[in-house]
C-alpha cells in the first residue's frame, strides 16, 4: 500500500470517527424523550451487590458445579517412564 492509498485510508477513518462522534453527542441525553419514566436510583450497596457480587456468585457456582459434576477420573499428569538411577542400575 503506498502512501497515498494510506492516508487516504486515514483520513476516511479519521472522517468517519469524526461524523459519528457528532452524530452521537452525548448532550442530547440531557434531554428526557417522551415516554421516559426512570425509576428510583440504586444505592451504593445495590449498585456493588448487582454488578460485582452477583457475577462473581454467578461464575463460582457455575465453576463448583463443573468441578462437583464432572466425571473424569484422571485428574493428574500421567508420570513418564521412569529412568532407572546409576543405583538401580548396579543392583541389578
Amino acid at each position: 500500500m503506498d502512501k497515498k492509498n494510506a492516508l487516504r485510508a486515514g483520513a476516511l477513518a479519521a472522517g468517519t470517527t469524526l461524523m459519528m462522534l457528532l452524530m452521537s453527542s452525548p448532550a442530547l441525553a440531557l434531554t428526557p424523550d417522551d415516554g421516559d419514566d426512570p425509576g428510583p436510583g440504586l444505592s451504593v450497596i445495590e449498585t456493588l451487590g448487582l454488578f460485582v457480587v452477583a457475577p462473581i456468585g454467578l461464575f463460582l457456582l457455575i465453576a463448583g458445579l463443573v468441578w462437583v459434576l464432572d466425571g473424569s477420573t484422571d485428574r493428574h499428569p500421567k508420570a513418564k517412564g521412569k529412568a532407572k538411577t546409576k543405583a538401580a542400575v548396579k543392583a541389578s
